[in-house]
């Protein structure tokens, strides 16, 4: 809901507050960074206006800002908002006329908070919701207030050279700003698990670098189109920390597991997986490894198989969705958006054994597989880029 002549977004963050007065301001500078390359990549004409801890963008476009403060990692919450003088009559006034604007069905609360000197304001927070209050009363034609459990609540932030009236507080992505942490390789299958492990990870700051595997006559193009779709995607959130996709070949690899490793050979590809992913990340300057994998979702992800497989790599493999049910993840991909393309109609993949192994030993798994090396070096020359 945008009150009548709406003129700024109220943007607020979360975890950067409780930093060092360094790291903060750092983070700050990166936070508004990202979010001008994030309004500039949208089209949204704006200015941001940075003060106080409650940063302000001004543009009279506030829907289409709201929506991509909301998209911008370290946002929590973001308000459409009226910028008035802050004085009692003006707050009153634009609380009249957005109660008279919007309407209330049931009743309503008022939430002031005034910030600054004491001498700043002749009145108090709680002045301004009582005052306020009075004002949406009178603008209403059939008014009711209910301050624990109201069916909309009008917000008024007074600093002391401008307040502001807002009606909603609209949820961001929270976390820490994109590019405050090194980036990371992220393995994405092209289905529904790996890219939203990778925005788990933008999500704490760390850019990603995707990196999907093309099993050729295991896989089918379909599967590649759909892996650059949710790439797409994902680059959408990271206008100035884009990364090309790389696709390594991987038919070679998969063939040679098919013909000669029986029950644990979907452990063995994970295995190939990870060490071509530790080269990429050397090569790029990348700290680590991220997977959509959850314990127990799959024969290969059970908590004996991901020691098995772990055990190939040097760095770390990162798997943010670890104990997440598998309708939290959907929920988070169409909340994302790669559900849609994660779940378009992909070649059949004719890896994985009838009978896998779920409890595999190392030992096991290494005798059972070829030297990795000579395949890793194939599929790591051969990689291909994709710009997004």
């Amino acid at each position: 809901m945008i009150p009548p002549g709406a003129d700024t977004v109220l943007v607020r963050y979360g975890d950067i507050g409780v930093k060092s007065t360094k790291v903060q301001r750092d983070m700050e500078d990166s936070l508004e960074t990202n979010l001008r390359a994030m309004l500039d990549s949208r089209a949204v004409p704006s200015e941001i206006d940075w003060r106080w801890s409650r940063p302000r963008i001004r543009t009279a476009e506030v829907d289409a800002a709201a929506a991509v403060a909301c998209d911008t990692f370290g946002i929590v919450s973001a308000s459409p908002a009226v910028s008035v003088e802050p004085t009692m009559a003006a707050i009153c006034r634009a609380l009249s006329e957005t109660a008279g604007a919007l309407g209330v069905e049931g009743p309503f609360a008022v939430s002031a908070r005034r910030a600054g000197e004491r001498e700043a304001h002749p009145f108090t927070s709680e002045d301004i919701e009582r005052e306020g209050g009075q004002a949406i009363w009178d603008a209403l034609s059939d008014p009711a207030v209910d301050l624990d459990d109201p069916s909309r609540t009008f917000y008024v932030e007074c600093r002391s050279d401008e307040a502001f009236v807002f009606v909603e507080k609209r949820t961001g992505p929270g976390g820490l700003p994109l590019g405050s942490q090194r980036p990371l390789v992220a393995l994405l299958s092209g289905g529904i698990d790996s890219p939203v492990a990778a925005w788990e990870l933008m999500k704490r700051g760390a850019p990603v670098i995707p990196l999907y595997f093309d099993f050729e006559a295991y896989g089918g193009v379909d599967h590649v189109a759909r892996a650059v779709e949710s790439a797409r995607t994902l680059a959408g959130y990271a206008p100035n920390h884009t990364r090309d996709l790389r696709i390594a070949p991987a038919g070679a690899a998969a063939a040679r597991f098919v013909e000669g490793i029986g029950p644990t050979r979907m452990l063995s590809l994970r295995r190939f997986m990870l060490r071509v992913g530790e080269r990429l990340a050397r090569e790029t300057g990348a700290v680590g490894i991220v997977t959509g994998e959850a314990i127990g979702q799959k024969s290969s992800q059970t908590s004996a198989n991901l020691a098995v497989t772990d055990a190939v790599a040097e760095l770390p493999v990162h798997r943010p969705l670890l104990t997440r049910d598998k309708q939290e993840i959907i929920a988070r991909a169409r909340e994302i958006g790669t559900y849609e393309d994660s779940t378009v109609e992909a070649g059949c993949n004719r890896i994985a054994p009838e009978y896998p192994e779920t409890n595999a030993s190392l030992e096991a798994v290494e005798a059972a597989e070829p030297d990795l090396d000579a395949l890793v070096e194939e599929s790591f020359a051969g990689i291909d880029r994709v710009g997004l």
